[in-house]
């Protein structure tokens, strides 16, 4: 559209295309469901020519909740706003075709609109809907300050300039402000939970590089934070605090005297523990040690305790060889779970040193390799990427996530294996790997997953870690197996499932808050209460400790309480914080433990004694969203200590005010 036109010209322009947009919109809301899509590019084409005029976005924003409702989304990538990536946003609006580039802005207005309260969508609360586009203007800052390159600015053409208008009308809601300070405040508290897969997170570091070395905008008392996560990427000691790239670091190594190189160890090792990031350099630093006859400064750059240099000591030649296969710029991240795999001790476990031998010489399907390129390209073949995998896996158990899908279930049992069973999980990603199939047992009967249809994961899960990649697909099929089995028995399948699942170390007592049939609160639910209290709580277990992880399911809840979805957890320990408050310490395979549950139920995930990856709440506010549990039925408790009973009536009244608030049977 010409925009070089009188203003009475442009008026009626203007009018013009108010009329033809409020007709095809007005033919998207009646068309049936099935038709919908046949009347979505119509609205699209108007509404990119709208955002080009003045005051275009505004009008757009206006219409968003209706578009919504109309059902622009329907049939489409964005019809679950609850369900969206941060990071996918750009890919689409530098890849996308121009309805599609349209499609992603009117989601951001749709959210807007959320964040604004003007607008609800179930499944996304105004905090998450405000989360969602403060990280998608901190990834898209390009966009924001009109610094695309020129092939991008020529692929959008005019549309650029209404994406710029997009984001600076999201910017005027948002502030810029925050979208500095609560980003880098958001990546400290990501990496707090030490995650496998922080892609993601060093994108947003390489945004804000960017942005503060172009001088736009001030981020005051939050630059201290930044300077950290910047230079434990691009320069975390002194022989790389310039960013010199790999070729001329590794120049500067081999003129550095011994303490030098030591200093520069020191240096990696600090800035990896502290950010919980690794730097390419540090990547480099190994192989040049190994290259270089220089292995004993390995230690000091993990950063290894005595129980960590104990087991390099004693398995060196496996550990060089790792580093040797795996430890690549493009895999640096696998750096800190193998040092983690090292401090973990579990080496001494017969099982593992001759797994990862195999895992090193492991030959991988066509279809394992075809999944990982498909996720992670080719920038290291496909072994390589899966065997960094395992050793971050073998490292963090806690740091496994399910990503976008549907698998809280396999990912709880990967993170449950790899902290209490690594040789049967090495055994599992073996099969998968080689052969495309995993064999278990359900009640003694053989389940092969080659043979099985896709359960809940339809698509081979792409945004996870390179294991859960191989894995999951196979695992998922199997759990779905035997749910099918558990049919017709008239109780939650759970009870039967977890046991089988999970391993032999999952108590084989069932308890379940909610009648299976009807879907309402049992009558007896302060017994299921009281009988958790009996179970976990160290007050009234005589002070049993929880030795295997136990698999457990809570109602999660939105920020106002609202009941959202059955969820998969498992309760790790359960102790006194520094408050001396009784706490559980749990695992959550969401990516994200810390959320907010409604009713001041806030997931902590650190600063109350958590260990990296644990998620945790006082216990009776865990109590409150907790629907399944198991225990062990031969333990003997001795000494009968009286239950908190106002404690419990709280607990209640809380499940009352929230999941349970349409679950009430009448006798409650």
């Amino acid at each position: 559209m010409n925009l070089n036109v009188e203003p009475a010209a442009a008026d009626k322009q203007t009018q013009l295309l108010q009329e033809k947009l409020e007709s095809a919109i007005g033919r998207l809301e009646r068309a049936s469901l099935f038709a919908k899509l046949n009347f979505q590019t119509q609205v699209l084409e108007l509404a990119g020519r709208m955002i080009l005029l003045p005051g275009g976005v505004q009008q757009l924003y206006a219409l968003a909740p209706r578009l919504d409702d109309a059902g622009l989304f329907y049939g489409t990538d964005w019809a679950e706003p609850g369900a969206l990536l941060p990071r996918l946003v750009n890919n689409t609006l530098e890849q996308g075709s121009d309805p599609l580039v349209m499609l992603e802005c009117m989601s951001e207005l749709r959210l807007l609109a959320i964040a604004n309260g003007e607008y609800s969508h179930e499944g996304v609360s105004v905090e998450q809907a405000r989360h969602f586009l403060t990280q998608v203007l901190a990834l898209n800052l390009n966009h924001l300050f009109g610094t695309a390159n020129e092939a991008l600015r020529t692929r959008l053409g005019k549309l650029g300039d209404g994406i710029q208008a997009l984001f600076q009308y999201l910017l005027d809601h948002i502030g810029f402000d925050n979208i500095l300070g609560s980003l880098i405040d958001e990546i400290w508290r990501i990496l707090a939970q030490r995650p496998i897969q922080v892609g993601g997170v060093k994108t947003m570091v390489t945004q804000i590089a960017l942005t503060l070395a172009q001088g736009v905008g001030d981020i005051g008392e939050a630059r201290l934070g930044s300077d950290r996560l910047i230079s434990s990427l691009f320069g975390p000691t002194q022989g790389c605090i310039d960013d010199p790239g790999l070729d001329a670091y590794y120049a500067r190594l081999e003129a550095m005297d011994f303490p030098t190189l030591q200093q520069e160890a020191y240096g990696f090792s600090r800035a990896m523990h502290d950010v919980g990031l690794v730097s390419d350099y540090h990547a480099g630093y190994l192989r040049w040690l190994l290259q270089n006859d220089q292995s004993q400064l390995i230690p000091d750059a993990l950063g290894l305790s005595s129980t960590g240099l104990d087991v390099l000591r004693t398995y060196q030649n496996l550990i060089h060889k790792l580093i040797e296969e795996v430890i690549y710029a493009q895999t640096a991240q696998t750096v800190y779970g193998l040092a983690m795999l090292l401090e973990r001790g579990i080496l001494y476990a017969p099982p593992i040193a001759p797994g990862l031998w195999r895992q090193l010489n492991l030959p991988l399907s066509e279809q394992t390799e075809s999944a990982l390129m498909a996720a992670y390209g080719d920038a290291v073949t496909p072994r390589v990427r899966l065997l960094s995998g395992v050793i971050s896996l073998l490292g963090q158990p806690l740091g496994v996530g399910q990503g976008n899908n549907p698998t809280c279930q396999s990912a709880r049992a990967i993170s449950m294996w790899s902290y209490n069973d690594p040789d049967f999980l090495m055994h599992l990603i073996a099969q998968a790997a080689r052969f495309d199939n995993i064999q278990m047992n359900f009640e003694g009967q053989p389940i092969n997953s080659a043979e099985l249809a896709a359960g809940l994961a339809s698509n081979i899960p792409l945004d996870t870690d390179p294991v859960s990649i191989v894995l999951v697909p196979h695992l998922d099929r199997v759990y779905n197996a035997m749910g099918q089995a558990c049919v017709g028995r008239g109780e939650d399948p759970h009870r039967w499932i977890n046991p089988e699942f999970h391993g032999w170390w999952v108590g084989r007592e069932f308890y379940i808050a909610v009648d299976v049939a009807s879907g309402k609160l049992k009558n007896d639910y302060v017994s299921y209460l009281e009988q958790f209290y009996r179970s976990y709580h160290p007050l009234y277990n005589g002070n049993q400790p929880v030795i295997h992880p136990q698999p457990a399911g809570i109602a999660v809840t939105d920020s106002n309480a609202q009941f959202v979805g059955w969820h998969a957890i498992a309760l790790l320990r359960v102790g006194l914080d520094q408050n001396d408050v009784m706490r559980v310490y749990f695992y959550n395979p969401n990516n994200d433990s810390g959320q907010n549950w409604g009713d001041d139920v806030v997931v902590s995930t650190h600063g109350f004694g958590e260990r990296f990856g644990e998620a945790s709440l006082p216990f009776p506010e865990l109590a409150s969203r907790l629907y399944i549990f198991h225990d062990d039925p031969i333990q003997v408790q001795t000494d009968i200590i009286e239950l908190p009973k106002e404690e419990l009536d709280h607990v209640q009244d809380m499940a009352l005010k929230s999941w349970a608030a349409e679950r009430q049977p009448a006798e409650v």
